[in-house]
C-alpha cells in the first residue's frame, strides 16, 4: 500500500493485548482462503481478466483500489475511480495516479506471460486514464512476474541487516523508467535525517482531525470486516491484533496518539537497511504514473530478492513540508519527491485483500 498506517499504536499495546484474540477462528480461516483465491498464481493460459487480477495486486494508497479496467482484445484502459479518492491525505490525487501506474505495470508484466506486449500511454486530453495498446509477441515470465502475488508492504520493524550493493543496484535497475530516478538514503546519519522529516509530517497529520477521520474510514479491524469490504487497511497486515468493531471504536481514539505513532515510525526507520526516494523529473500526472510504475518494479524486484519494503510517505504527503524534504535531498527545483520507501529484512505479515476482479472490470 502507498500509505503506511498502523492500526493501533504501540502505546496501547497493553490494553489491546488484553482484549485481543476476539476474532472468530472461522473468520480467520475465511480470510486466509480469500487471500489464497485472490493471490493464486496466474495460469499460463490466462487472459486479460487474469491480467486485471494481477493488476489489482499492485500497491495503492490506503488499499482503496482506485481503478477500473476496460478490456478489449488489443486495448486496455485503466480508469481512475474518483469515488475512492482520499482527499485529505492526497488532496492533489498524486497517490491515486501513482496507484494507477503501479497497476499498469503489474498488468504489463502479467500480459507478457500470455504473449501480449505493450506500453502505457497517459491520456492527457481526457480524464487521465491509462491506455495499454497490446500486440502479440513471445510469451515470457521473469522474477517480477513470480513476485506479483507475494509482494506486500511489510509494516513492521526490520532486523537492521544491510542490503548488499549488488541487490541495491538490481532494484534500481529494475525500476528504470524515463523521467524517474531513485535517491538512496543509506547509513545511520541519512536515515536519521529522513526520520526527522517522517516525524514532522506524521505530527502534522496526526493533529488533523480530518486526516484521522479519513484514515479511520479505511481501517479494517477484523477479518470479517476486511472480507466484507475487500479493501482498506487490515489490522493483522500491520502486525496488530484483530478486534471486533465495537471494541475498536472505543480504543482507537484512546491509543492512536501522535507520540506513540512517532515512536513507532522511529523504530521502523532505524531498523531499516535504507530508504529509496522516488523522484520525478516533472510534477505532473504523467510523471506520477511513471513513478508508480518504477516503484512497483522496485517492490517486485525487492520481493524476489527476499527484501521487505513499506511506505513512509509523510514527508511527501504534507504539502507544506515537501519542499523542505526536496531541499534536504538536494533535488532540482523542477523535481518532485513522489514516494518514500524503506526496505530491509523481515518475515512477511498477513496479506491484504482485494475486491473481486468482476467489481473493477467494466
Amino acid at each position: 500500500m502507498l500509505t503506511r498506517r498502523a492500526v493501533l499504536c504501540a502505546g496501547g499495546a497493553g490494553i489491546v493485548g488484553s482484549l485481543a484474540g476476539c476474532g472468530k477462528a472461522t473468520d480467520m480461516t475465511s480470510y486466509e482462503n480469500t487471500v489464497r483465491r485472490i493471490r493464486v498464481r496466474m495460469p499460463g493460459h490466462g487472459g486479460l481478466v487474469d491480467c486485471a487480477r494481477y493488476a489489482t495486486l499492485a500497491a495503492n494508497g490506503h488499499n482503496t483500489q482506485p481503478w477500473r479496467f476496460a478490456l478489449t482484445a488489443r486495448r486496455v484502459e485503466i480508469l481512475p475511480d474518483l469515488t475512492r479518492r482520499t482527499p485529505v491525505v492526497d488532496p492533489d490525487d498524486h497517490h491515486l495516479w501513482v496507484s494507477l501506474g503501479c497497476a499498469a505495470e503489474n498488468f504489463l508484466i502479467a500480459a507478457r506471460a500470455v504473449s501480449l506486449h505493450g506500453d502505457v500511454v497517459y491520456d492527457a486530453a481526457g480524464d487521465g486514464r491509462l491506455v495499454l495498446a497490446l500486440e502479440r509477441g513471445p510469451a515470457g515470465t521473469d522474477d517480477l512476474f513470480e513476485a506479483v502475488p507475494r509482494r506486500q508492504s511489510t509494516r513492521s520493524d526490520y532486523d537492521g541487516r544491510p542490503v548488499a550493493a549488488a541487490d541495491l543496484k538490481a532494484m534500481e535497475d529494475a525500476a528504470r523508467i524515463d523521467g524517474i530516478r531513485i535517491v538512496y538514503l543509506l547509513g545511520e546519519s541519512r536515515l536519521a535525517g529522513a526520520l526527522d522529516h517522517v516525524v514532522a509530517g506524521n505530527t502534522v497529520q496526526m493533529e488533523d482531525p480530518a486526516f484521522l477521520a479519513e484514515l479511520r474510514h479505511w481501517l479494517r479491524f477484523n477479518p470479517r470486516q476486511a472480507i466484507d469490504t475487500g479493501d482498506g487497511l487490515y489490522a493483522a497486515a500491520s502486525g496488530n491484533p484483530t478486534l471486533p468493531n465495537w471494541m475498536a471504536n472505543i480504543l482507537f481514539p484512546l491509543v492512536f496518539r501522535t507520540r506513540s505513532e512517532n515512536d513507532r515510525y522511529a523504530s521502523q526507520v532505524r531498523s531499516s537497511a535504507g530508504i529509496a526516494v522516488f523522484v520525478s523529473a516533472r510534477d505532473d500526472r504523467e510523471h506520477w504514473v511513471r513513478a508508480g510504475r518504477a516503484c512497483q518494479r522496485f517492490a517486485l524486484k525487492a520481493t524476489s530478492l527476499g527484501i521487505a519494503h513499506a511506505f513512509v510517505n509523510q514527508p511527501v504527503e504534507v504539502a507544506g513540508l515537501r519542499a523542505d524534504f526536496a531541499r534536504w535531498l538536494g533535488l532540482d527545483p523542477a523535481e518532485r519527491p513522489d514516494l518514500v520507501v524503506r526496505f530491509g529484512y523481515a518475515p512477511p505479515l498477513p496479506m491484504s485483500l482485494r475486491r473481486p476482479v468482476d467489481a473493477v472490470v467494466i
